[in-house]
C-alpha cells in the first residue's frame, strides 16, 4: 500500500500518514505505566507491518518502559533498508528514579534535564536528529499521577517559557526537525508560540475523551499539526474487550485500575456494540470506526494508534481511506448521548 494519504506536519516539509504508530505498550513491564509484559519480536514484527501498510511515523517516548521502547524502536529501524525507515517522535520531560522503577516519574523540564534526555533517545533510538521531539507534560515538577487529579498547589517546575526555548535551541541546532507540545491546554500552546513556532500538538482524543477540542481548534488557527493520542482509548474501542477480558489484564497493566476499565466499563462497552452497524455498512471494523471519527474533527492531521502484534494493526489500518458520512456522524452521535460514554462534544 503506497498511496496512503498524508499531511503535512504543520509548516514543516514532513509529510505524514494519517495513522502513526504508537509504541508506549511495547515499552514491556516494570514500570509505573506498563501496559503488562510484551515480547519485542512480537514489537518489531507490528512495526514492520504497520511500514508496509504505508504508516511512515512511530510516536514513543523516553519513558515508556523506561527507554525500553526507544530501544525497541530502533532495533526496528535497524532492520530496515534506509529508504523505508519512517520518522520517528519522541517525547521528553517525564523522568523516572531507576532506584524506583515503579515510582510515578516527574514531570522535569529544566534545561539540561532535556538536553540529557535528548542525547539518551538519539542513543536508544541510534538515529541522528529526531524528526519530531515533543514536551510530554507541562514542567511542573510534579509527579505524573495518570487518571487522577492532580494537586491544585502552584507549579514550582521551569516556566514555559524557558523550556519552549530551549526546545526551540534545539531545533536551530539541527539536533530535531521540528519541536511540539503534548497535553498543553490552548492558553499554553498560545504562550509558546510567542517564544517560537509550534509545530504540532498532541493531545488525547477519542470517542471516550472529546476535551480536546479547544486545542485542535488552536492548531487549525495556528498552521500547527495536530497527532492525537489513544483513538482507540486504550484499547477499549477495538470491539474486543469484555468485562472478562478487563478482569483477566495482565497484573502490571495500567487499566486495570482506570475508570474506563472500571466504573465506565459498562458505558464504554455499550458504545462499542452501537459502532457495530456503522462498521458493517462500511465493511470495516469497529477500531477502523472509531479512528476514522478522530480524523473526521477539523484540526486533527493524524492519529497515533497502538499494536502489540502485526495482526491487530490491521483492524485499524483501513481507518485512513474510511469516510464517516453525516448520517454515520449522526448515528455515533445520537450513541455517544444515549450511553453517556465519555465527555465532550458529540460530533465535528
Amino acid at each position: 500500500m503506497t498511496d496512503v494519504p498524508t499531511v503535512p506536519l504543520g509548516g514543516t516539509d514532513l509529510m505524514i500518514s494519517r495513522i502513526g504508530f504508537g509504541a508506549w505498550a511495547i515499552g514491556g513491564a516494570g514500570w509505573r505505566y506498563s501496559w503488562g509484559a510484551q515480547d519485542d519480536r512480537d514489537s518489531i514484527a507490528a512495526v514492520h507491518r504497520a511500514v508496509e501498510l504505508g504508516v511512515n511515523w512511530i510516536d514513543t517516548a523516553a519513558v515508556y518502559g523506561l527507554g525500553h521502547s526507544e530501544e525497541v524502536v530502533g532495533q526496528a529501524l535497524a532492520r530496515l533498508p534506509a529508504s523505508r525507515r519512517p520518522y520517528v517522535f519522541t517525547k521528553c520531560g517525564l523522568v523516572w528514579d531507576d532506584r524506583d522503577p515503579l515510582g510515578a516519574p516527574r514531570k522535569v523540564m529544566e534545561p539540561a534535564s532535556v538536553r540529557r534526555e535528548l542525547e539518551a533517545s538519539l542513543r536508544r533510538l541510534g538515529v541522528d536528529r529526531i524528526d519530531l521531539y515533543q514536551v510530554h507534560w507541562p514542567g511542573d515538577g510534579r509527579p505524573l499521577e495518570w487518571g487522577t487529579e492532580e494537586p491544585a498547589e502552584a507549579a514550582q517546575g521551569t516556566p514555559l517559557e524557558e523550556y519552549w526555548q530551549v526546545m526551540a535551541d534545539l531545533r536551530t541546532e539541527g539536533k530535531v526537525r521540528a519541536i511540539g507540545l503534548s497535553n498543553h491546554g490552548p492558553e499554553q500552546l498560545a504562550t509558546a508560540a510567542k517564544v517560537a513556532r509550534v509545530d504540532a500538538i498532541q493531545p488525547q482524543f477519542s470517542l471516550l475523551s472529546r476535551s480536546a477540542a479547544g486545542e485542535l481548534a488552536w492548531a487549525a488557527a495556528n498552521d500547527a499539526a495536530a497527532v492525537v493520542y489513544q483513538p482507540l482509548a486504550s484499547g477499549l474501542l477495538t470491539g474486543a474487550f469484555t468485562a472478562e477480558r478487563v478482569a483477566a489484564l495482565d497484573p502490571e497493566d495500567w487499566r486495570r485500575g482506570f475508570p474506563d476499565f472500571t466504573t465506565e466499563l459498562p458505558r464504554n462497552l455499550a458504545l462499542v456494540h452501537a459502532l457495530r452497524p456503522v462498521a458493517e455498512r462500511h465493511g470495516s471494523t469497529v477500531a477502523a470506526v472509531a479512528v476514522a471519527w478522530t480524523l473526521a474533527w477539523p484540526g486533527v492531521s493524524g492519529a497515533i494508534v497502538g499494536a502489540r502484534r502485526p495482526e491487530q494493526i490491521e483492524d485499524w489500518a483501513g481507518a485512513v481511506r474510511l469516510e464517516l458520512g453525516a448520517a454515520d456522524l449522526g448515528e455515533i452521535a445520537e450513541a455517544l448521548a444515549r450511553t453517556g460514554a465519555g465527555s465532550g462534544p458529540l460530533r465535528p
